[in-house]
């Protein structure tokens, strides 16, 4: 018999495969894993006008996203700030004015979409809310700092106080000095 062909049972040619196929088959095992992680996102349309991108993206700017809150609409990446830019954009290449669009997204969303909301019954409290706040807080300070006065000045001692007090310590100090 050949010795090459029968060591252990087993063929030369046994059930490895040559080892230049190992970098083509991890790769592809890769490719496999990974595929799914990053779905293909919806492309941004391109700049058909410079002058209504330079609108929205001011107006973006004045707009809360209602998703995130403490971001404006120009710098959100939500899905409603994308629904919104897309709105702003068909009604700016319509001819509506800046102000036309923002009132159309007021009515639809209310004035919170708005950085600076108007000054009006509604958002009264929006634009008072931080100035009432801060005097009720400075009226508890002052009224807490009189009492603490009140309580240190009803605690002075009576001159009999004061001399059984410095007998007290006299003593305390005499039997310590023993």
């Amino acid at each position: 018999m050949n010795e090459r062909v029968i060591q252990n049972g087993i063929g030369d040619r046994g059930c490895t495969p040559a080892p230049g196929i190992w970098p083509g088959l991890l790769l592809g095992l890769c490719l496999l894993l990974t595929g799914g992680i990053s779905p293909a996102r919806e492309a941004q349309p391109l700049i058909a006008d410079p002058v209504i991108e330079a609108r929205m993206a001011a107006l973006g700017e004045e707009l809360r996203c209602l998703v995130c809150q403490g971001q404006s609409i120009a710098g959100s990446d939500s899905d409603f700030a994308k629904d919104v830019k897309r709105e702003m954009r068909a009604m700016m290449e319509d001819g509506r004015s800046d102000a036309e669009v923002a009132e159309f997204l007021v009515q639809r969303y209310g004035d919170f979409i708005l950085f600076r909301p108007p000054v009006k019954g509604a958002t009264i409290l929006l634009w008072a809310g931080p100035f009432i706040l801060l005097i009720i807080a400075v009226t508890i300070l002052i009224v807490s700092l009189k009492r603490r006065g009140q309580r240190t000045a009803a605690m002075t001692l009576s001159s009999e106080e004061m001399r059984r007090a410095e007998t007290l310590l006299d003593e305390k100090k005499s039997g310590k000095d023993t």
